[in-house]
């Protein structure tokens, strides 16, 4: 686990006044964003594999992104973009696979076939996933979302030890930012604790979050420290749930 430990100077969000890097001149960039769930998987899965030196962060304001992303680097200007050997790849679930296929490291998928076809329906679950139980928020998560968390409590039971798999792998990176949100959202708004009754799901969160701590530290850190994401914290839920504006914001992160 030494590579995690790698340490690393997080640069600035470019924005619309900044000027692009050197754009395709052998250097390996992940253009990104740090609140975003989407762009934290693969900053996760980059982390893990302890490749901060090979894939430089480029972080973006999408807020206020820069002209130049959308026209130079990725034309459907969404993060996150892998820039890599003369081309540039998006979407975040062909970007985990992508980053544990090309670059060494620890591998985030096992050689067992049949865990391998499981990953596969896990990661195809994950949109639906995501859609339920953000969707749940505009009425009662307990009832509306439990079907999601169900599915997640009987598949972190398929095999022995407290990830998808048994060991970390690529499903964990893939849903991980996504519950850490929904999870005290769901708490903090509705007063459900979608651990209740799933003690699979209870497992991973808790070993998630304290014995890979390492492998996410930076992006936890900077998500509750930047203010896009401060509505993690509770008195922010409480005033974005009493602000339908600022609520119906806070579901445009997710889905």
């Amino acid at each position: 686990m030494a590579a995690l430990l790698v340490p690393e100077n997080l640069p600035p969000s470019l924005d619309s006044t900044s000027e692009p890097p050197r754009l395709f001149d052998g250097t390996t960039r992940l253009y990104t964003n740090y609140q975003c769930p989407y762009a934290q998987r693969v900053w996760i899965t980059r982390n893990f594999k302890g490749l901060q030196k090979e894939i430089k962060l480029v972080p973006l304001d999408l807020q206020n992104r820069p002209a130049w992303y959308k026209e130079k680097v990725y034309p459907e200007n969404k993060v996150p973009s892998l820039e890599h050997k003369n081309r540039v790849i998006g979407e975040s679930l062909d970007l985990i696979k992508y980053v544990d296929s090309n670059f060494e490291g620890l591998s985030l998928l096992p050689d067992d076939p049949e865990k391998q076809k499981f990953a596969e329906e896990l990661i195809a679950y994950s949109d639906t996933f995501n859609k339920t139980v953000f969707g749940s928020f505009k009425g009662n998560p307990e009832n509306d979302a439990a079907g999601a968390f169900d599915h997640i409590e009987k598949a972190l039971g398929k095999y022995d030890g407290p990830f998808f798999l048994g060991e970390f792998s690529q499903v964990d990176i893939v849903y991980a930012p996504f519950i850490e949100r929904a999870r005290p959202f769901i708490l903090e708004v509705f007063k459900y604790d979608i651990t209740t009754g799933r003690p699979n799901i209870a497992a991973w969160i808790e070993v998630y979050f304290n014995s890979f701590h390492d492998i996410i530290i930076s992006v936890i850190i900077v998500m509750h420290i930047h203010s896009e994401s401060t509505f993690l914290l509770p008195s922010r839920i409480k005033y974005m749930y009493t602000h339908t504006h600022t609520f119906s914001r806070v579901q445009t992160l997710f889905l």
